[in-house]
């Protein structure tokens, strides 16, 4: 029984991200990882996350969003109000159980937000898209700046600019959420990569993706078949935005504090130039960019004060080396003999 050529890519994709796990969990149970490496799994679990959920909209969508850190703020405010909720209100004492309901939940609120500003603002295009994106990425930020939580006899209390509320703060305005039990581990953000390949690459492989990608080539032939153009555009963007609360939830619970400081546009950025680097569309590279990128900072500590000079030029070099063509035609010449071969050899068993 033969199996479809994308099928065997994505087992392919998952048997390499499980080596990579199982070598990092060997790592870590001999001691021989460094501490910062060691400090840094959950940040490369987590951008891997955002990477990937980032270039469905913009390598499969086709469409440029700089909000992203939005919804990954959404996300670990949610889950640090929810494992607290649970724990306080239901009394469930199980970590693993606070931490995967609470990532749940930040993917579920937002991809509520994902809805709220999908609606509109997938009706527009181009550049007005991206400011736009920009603006509610912002909007999210400066709302969780006014936000006040609290938890009395497990019942949870909500105002805005309004700090005296009954009970123990969970979230207190500008300065974040505090007391977070630090629940995220690092088995639980390979898990998460492990969903968001598996939800982006079936939906990639689908018919909604299919049309996705049809909607991203040629709008206007989409919509002459019959495609709504907006519905499919709707569905990666908010898949985006669950995948990104869900990492936001997980981000945020490997911390004491979160602040929305954390969230800035800067993170956006930092979540595109992964997708950039690693190629528009690019599932793989997305991956490899964001795993690569987390840890080099920690690596170029020896230069000190020209740690983020050094930063900044491997970035530039490794963008000129990726589209410079006597490389792609090195990397070319590299897989085409490959195929020429098995095609010969196809066209002496023809004969």
């Amino acid at each position: 029984m033969k199996l479809k050529k994308s099928t065997v890519n994505n087992i392919i994709a998952y048997g390499l991200v499980i080596v990579a796990f199982i070598v990092c969990q060997l790592s870590l149970n001999a001691g021989t990882m460094s501490r910062s490496l060691k400090g840094q799994m959950i940040p490369i679990c987590v951008y891997i996350v955002m990477a990937v959920s980032l270039n469905l909209v913009v390598g499969i969508s086709g469409e440029l969003s700089l909000g992203h850190a939005g919804f990954m703020s959404v996300g670990a405010y949610s889950g640090a109000i929810i494992s607290a909720w649970l724990l306080e209100g239901l009394h469930i004492e199980s970590a693993i159980v606070r931490l995967i309901l609470s990532m749940l939940s930040g993917g579920v609120f937002a991809g509520l937000a994902g809805v709220l500003i999908g609606v509109p603002v997938l009706r527009l295009r181009g550049d007005y898209l991206a400011i736009v994106t920009l603006a509610f990425g912002e909007i999210i930020r400066s709302v969780m700046n006014c936000l006040y939580f609290s938890i009395d006899s497990g019942r949870l209390h909500v105002s805005f600019n309004n700090p005296s509320l009954p009970g123990k703060l969970l979230v207190n305005g500008p300065a974040g959420a505090k007391v977070v039990e630090k629940l995220a581990t690092f088995p639980m953000g390979f898990a998460l990569i492990l969903f968001t390949l598996f939800v982006v690459l079936n939906m990639i492989n689908s018919r909604s993706g299919r049309a996705i990608m049809a909607t991203r080539d040629n709008r206007i032939a989409a919509e002459a078949m019959g495609i709504n153009v907006t519905k499919y555009k709707m569905m990666a963007f908010v898949t985006a935005a669950v995948l990104a609360g869900m990492a936001g939830a997980l981000y945020g619970l490997s911390f004491s504090t979160v602040d929305p400081a954390k969230f800035k546009f800067d993170t956006s950025i930092l979540v595109l130039v992964f997708v950039v680097l690693g190629g528009i569309g690019n599932i793989w590279g997305s991956i490899i960019a964001a795993t690569l990128l987390t840890v080099l900072p920690e690596l170029l500590r020896a230069f000190s004060d020209y740690r983020m000079l050094v930063y900044a030029i491997v970035l530039i070099l490794v963008m000129l080396a990726t589209n410079n063509p006597i490389i792609r035609s090195l990397f070319d010449r590299l897989v085409r003999p490959r195929r020429t071969a098995s095609n010969t050899q196809r066209g002496g068993a023809s004969e």
